[in-house]
């Protein structure tokens, strides 16, 4: 069995911080990974959209958006009526979970082309829709009362709020690297050679802080309990399948439905959690992050893309 050489330099990074080695990843240098891998899908998805907007991209991105509004619905009566949490947790986790993880997406990406797998270069415009959607349902599902507070404290913290949905970094970088390569098109050459063919470099140094980041948290994991476990792996499952159908019925190649498959199996472990942190403060964003990061993140990048490459290829047929 062949590893992506990507996924190795998770594995290598899970490797040292379960023998401890002394590795020090500055964090300004993980943050500068981030917004690259942001701005460069950005830049790759607005080029791709100067070249094919039309109408039946218009209706796709309503599919995705509503995609990204029912996958929390399924996810928080689980969390809710069968894992017994608290209404809060339960709603942090499902927006957690109905939202995306751009490495994930970024890993996806690196799979399907070692492989030779083709598919629509516009789809960085779903992982952009698919950042809000799952926020606002966790919001509705948290039904958060207010209580005593007052009017203006609210209206503070409603602006916070809609800062964190709409200004985070993911939104800024990735909306912006869509609208410049948009703009741009192929005059995004001169840019090129830092941000397209260093890619995969960049993720292979990311993905290695990822697998140490991951490893460090198995002793949190055993403190999540059995059902925490159960549903970090089930979850992404679920919603990986769901995204491959929703890909392939929307006309999408194979590809496209693949990369659909691992946004809709994909938790949030930048985006949401800082919106949690704002909307819902009394909820345990420890067990979110560990749920996401130590549990469905490595999943994904280990077993679920594999997975999911297999499914959505065998669905099409």
């Amino acid at each position: 069995m062949q590893i992506d050489v990507s996924i190795a330099f998770f594995l290598l990074g899970a490797f040292a911080a379960l023998v401890r080695s002394d590795i020090q990843f500055p964090k300004a240098l993980y943050q500068s990974l981030i917004l690259f891998l942001m701005i460069a899908i950005g830049l790759k998805g607005g080029i791709a959209l100067s070249e094919h907007a039309s109408a039946e991209l218009v209706m796709q991105s309503v599919y995705i958006v509503l995609f990204g509004l029912f996958l929390p619905v399924i996810a928080f009566p689980v969390l809710y009526y069968i894992g017994k949490l608290p209404r809060v947790d339960a709603a942090s986790i499902a927006a957690h979970y109905g939202s995306v993880s751009v490495g994930t997406y970024a890993v996806a990406i690196a799979v399907l082309e070692s492989q030779g797998i083709p598919y629509e270069a516009y789809i960085p415009l779903f992982v952009v829709l698919l950042e809000m959607p799952a926020i606002a349902v966790g919001i509705a599902l948290a039904k958060r009362s207010t209580g005593d507070k007052g009017a203006q404290a609210q209206r503070v913290e409603t602006r916070k709020l809609l800062h964190e949905v709409f200004f985070n970094q993911g939104i800024i970088l990735m909306v912006g690297g869509l609208l410049i390569g948009y703009v741009a098109g192929q005059r995004t050459a001169t840019i090129a050679p830092f941000f397209f063919d260093l890619f995969n470099g960049v993720l292979a140094l990311f993905l290695l802080e990822m697998g140490m980041v991951a490893a460090s948290r198995v002793r949190e994991i055993g403190q999540v309990g059995g059902f925490m476990l159960a549903f970090g792996v089930a979850m992404p499952v679920v919603g990986g399948f769901l995204g491959a159908a929703l890909g392939l019925g929307m006309g999408l190649s194979t590809g496209g439905a693949i990369l659909v498959a691992v946004l809709g199996a994909s938790a949030s472990y930048i985006a949401v959690p800082a919106a949690m942190h704002v909307v819902l403060p009394q909820a345990n964003h420890s067990l979110s992050i560990s749920a996401s990061l130590g549990i469905t993140f490595p999943f994904n990048v280990l077993v679920g893309i594999p997975l999911y490459i297999v499914v959505t290829q065998w669905i099409a047929g």
